[in-house]
């Protein structure tokens, strides 16, 4: 009875030994993976077909990394066919560009460009894979914020501290430069890391899109046809949105309480529809530069839907341009000091 004991609690001694030490096991696995990360570049002109998880996104592309840890950089076009895969007898739902998240799991098939990138042809993923990488974005900001304000004062710590030990080679150089002169050396080196960690805030920003102009356009009762009022708006916002930099535009369809409301939603959502075919054929706005357009009904009114003047009010479409917010920012200024005499 004694050696049974003995022999469970041995065995019960191993298994928990192994709970603990599994954690570190796996964190191993991780920086192993992450160590061996590379970079592909495809040929010009070179058919290709990945799958991979997206790891970064910007205005005209996105990078995926596949099982093996490569990373290829993967350029959209206005002729990039972007939908969710489609079942048995059916085809998948098209997807604006900008909903291709970090953190989705695709599939890219195109050729290569002219800089070693991919240029896509078609992009292919699930609905629930979609669903999954907007919660992961939609938690991962807040903490991405977090993570960015202490790496800053990280790095303002470090950069302090190889100022003092005289390990900045550009400390070295433009104190030698400037006959000796220290303290003309210091306020160069302290101008320079002010104007990277400046730079650095700008690009950090450019998953980030603010408002910077919104227009409404109004509708008769149960229409969808848009009047000349309408277009002039419309043709308005077009010339301010090709004239900005990294914009995509946001339409957004509603209706007035008048009428059930299913009948009301989807009378939004072809409102909305109405609003981007103007825009796209009446002033080639790029579909990649539009995001997927929603019918919200009779919700969100902006007047009262009791009196005729507040149910004209809220039967209108939205179209807002959103721009990338590290565009919007001010560019690093130069120290007068430092300019050359």
């Amino acid at each position: 009875m004694i050696s049974s004991l003995r022999t469970f609690r041995s065995v019960a001694l191993a298994f928990g030994l192994a709970l603990v030490l599994s954690p570190l096991a796996f964190a191993q696995d991780n920086n192993s993976t992450s160590s061996t990360t590379r970079s592909r570049s495809v040929a010009s002109g070179e058919k290709m077909k990945i799958k991979g998880v997206v790891v970064k996104r910007d205005a005209d592309g996105f990078t995926v990394r596949d099982l093996n840890g490569t990373d290829t950089v993967v350029r959209l076009t206005d002729r990039t066919s972007v939908k969710t895969n489609g079942g048995f007898l059916r085809s998948g739902n098209n997807y604006a560009q900008t909903q291709i998240l970090r953190g989705l799991n695709l599939e890219v098939e195109g050729r290569g460009g002219s800089n070693g990138e991919l240029v896509a042809d078609k992009v292919r993923f699930k609905e629930g894979d979609l669903r999954t990488a907007r919660t992961v974005e939609a938690r991962a900001n807040p903490l991405e914020e977090q993570a960015k304000v202490t790496e800053g004062r990280l790095s303002e710590v470090e950069q302090n501290a190889q100022k003092l030990s005289g390990q900045i080679d550009e400390l070295a150089a433009v104190s030698n430069a400037a006959r000796g002169g220290a303290k003309a050396a210091q306020e160069t080196a302290d101008a320079a890391i002010s104007g990277v960690n400046a730079t650095n805030d700008r690009i950090s920003a450019l998953d980030d899109y603010v408002p910077q102009e919104t227009a409404a356009v109004n509708f008769r009762v149960g229409s969808s046809v848009l009047n000349s009022e309408a277009k002039t708006k419309l043709d308005g916002i077009a010339t301010k949105a090709q004239n900005a930099k990294g914009y995509v535009l946001e339409v957004t369809g509603f209706a007035d309480a008048t009428g059930n409301t299913a009948r009301n939603r989807a009378l939004s959502q072809r409102r909305a529809d109405v609003v981007i075919r103007y825009l796209v054929e009446q002033h080639q706005i790029p579909l990649r530069r539009i995001v997927t357009p929603y019918g919200f009904g009779e919700s969100n009114p902006v007047a009262d839907n009791k009196t005729r003047t507040g149910r004209a009010e809220n039967r209108r479409v939205e179209v807002k341009i959103l721009v990338n917010k590290g565009l919007t920012q001010p560019a690093p200024a130069m120290n007068p000091g430092t300019s050359g005499q």
